[in-house]
Order: structure tokens, then C-alpha cells, then sequence
């Protein structure tokens, strides 16, 4: 590790310890360091970029990231325009975890690490991060997921991110998105008010005739709205799947509508997740 005025450059493996920062010191940068079984928790980072690094079993439990760069692409002798090097945490937990909002998380791989109540929100810049086999605990808000990095594939050396077995059964997901994802890989939360449906643009195109029974033009034309947005994203993003609960249905709809909305695609034709 190399101190500087108020940053610290950290290389090489860490191992069964607390991760402590010198007086004065509020960022760090880790650049091709093996952490493993290092604890984090409760520690206020300014800033926090990792680079071509693994951690292992290192817990962030209350740890807060005001900047937060999680598979970094540039730096000093680091960016070469050919090779994205990538970050893996495996086995982490992040427990009260105050992300930053649009973390960059760049070029990174979680596999069976857990997210719970960790302020996963607004986070938008993971079209180069891959989870496997996490598991999702509380609110998730504004998140998109992707199965197909949008730029640079050939510095990342794939045309698709790995994201499956991750278990969001106890998350709570408010407008949360899967891009090219095979929903039917993941755990999707069991609690009434949320369905996995096949044969979305089938559904919409049979439940169309129920919304023009409707008296309101108002609510004709919301419904409309919103089920050719479901059905259009479903076909382009998902094989004509999509994670469908009664808030997707028209915002605006009375709840009564979107709930009638809601059982009419459920009932169409049988769907492939219980409850």
C-alpha cells in the first residue's frame, strides 16, 4: 500500500483483517489487490475505485461510498483500448450498504454475495456488471439489469453478461428493469401482486378487448399505453417474458382497473411461476 497526501493506492493481497484508513484519508484505489475475508463495515469512503481486483468474503456492512467505481477502466499505465480487466467480489456482503447513487460499477462480476437493505437505487451504469447467484433483500428502486454489455465487448472479451440464480424472493423491486435476461434463470418474489409471464405480447393482444369496454377514454388510452410499452419491451428485452405486477399497468389507472388489467393477463394463458 503507498500513502499519498489523501488518497491510498492499494496492491497486492490483504487477508483477514480490518480494513483501516490512515488519518486524513477518504479514498482509495485498489489496482490488481487480492482482498480476502477483509471487513469494511461501518467505514465512509469519499471515494472508492477498484481496478483488476478480487475480493473474497469481505464484508461492507454499513459502509457508505460517496463516489464508488466498482471495475474501473482508466488510470495510470491501466486503460490500454483492448483489455477491460475485470473486478469480482465473491461471497460479500452488503448490509446497509450506502451505495452511491450512479455508482459506476464498470467492468464487474458478483457471484453469491448479498445485497440487503443496501440502498440500491438509481443505479443505471451496470450495463457491464454480471451476478450470479446473488440474493436480493429489501428495496430495490430504479435499477437496471443487463444480460448484454451495450459498448465495448471486445475490450471485455464477451458479447454477454452472466446473470443468473440470483434470488430477489425478499427484495421489494420498484421500477426496476432486465435487459436481455432470461427471466426464468432468476427467483422472483412469490408474495401476491407480482407474476412471471410468458407470451406477454399473446396476453396484451387478448386483454385489449376488455380495456375498450371501459367508459373513460382517459383510462382506454392509458391501458393501451402501457400494455404495447409491456408487450414491446418484452419481445425486444426478455423472449416475450416480463416480471408484471399491477404498477406496471398504468400509474395513473384507479387501482381497481389495474388490478382487473392484471388478472386479465395472468388468465390468458397459464403462466410459468407460481403465485
Amino acid at each position: 500500500m503507498r500513502d499519498h497526501v489523501r488518497s491510498l493506492l492499494v496492491q497486492g493481497a490483504l487477508r483477514e483483517q480490518r480494513f483501516d484508513l490512515p488519518a486524513g484519508v477518504s479514498s482509495v484505489t485498489f489496482d490488481r489487490a487480492l482482498l480476502v475475508s477483509v471487513d469494511f463495515s461501518g467505514i465512509h469512503f469519499a471515494s472508492f475505485s477498484v481496478h483488476g481486483s478480487r475480493f473474497d468474503g469481505c464484508d461492507f456492512s454499513g459502509t457508505a461510498f460517496v463516489q464508488l467505481s466498482m471495475g474501473a477502466t482508466r488510470g495510470r499505465g491501466w486503460w490500454n483500448r483492448a483489455r477491460w480487466p475485470q473486478s469480482v467480489f465473491r461471497d460479500c456482503v452488503f448490509r446497509r450498504t450506502r451505495f452511491a447513487p450512479y455508482t459506476s460499477f464498470g467492468n464487474v462480476r458478483f457471484e453469491r454475495c448479498v445485497f440487503d437493505g443496501s440502498r440500491l437505487r438509481d443505479q443505471t451504469s451496470t450495463s457491464e456488471a454480471e451476478f450470479v447467484d446473488c440474493v436480493f433483500l429489501g428495496r430495490v428502486r430504479n435499477v437496471t439489469f443487463w444480460g448484454r454489455p451495450t459498448h465495448d465487448q471486445a475490450a471485455l472479451g464477451r458479447d454477454r453478461n452472466d446473470f443468473i440464480g440470483n434470488d430477489f424472493t425478499g427484495a421489494e423491486l420498484d421500477d426496476v428493469a432486465f435487459r436481455h435476461i432470461d427471466l426464468r434463470a432468476q427467483r422472483f418474489p412469490g408474495l401476491p401482486g407480482y407474476a412471471l409471464l410468458d407470451r406477454i405480447s399473446a396476453r396484451v393482444e387478448a386483454a385489449l378487448p376488455l380495456v375498450e369496454r371501459w367508459p373513460d377514454p382517459r383510462h382506454r388510452n392509458q391501458a393501451r399505453f402501457s400494455l404495447e410499452f409491456l408487450a414491446e419491451r418484452a419481445l425486444e428485452d426478455n423472449d416475450d417474458h416480463a416480471l408484471v405486477n399491477p404498477s406496471k399497468l398504468g400509474r395513473k389507472l384507479p387501482p381497481a382497473l389495474r388490478e382487473e388489467l392484471f388478472a386479465a393477463l395472468r388468465s390468458t394463458t397459464s403462466d410459468i411461476s407460481p403465485g
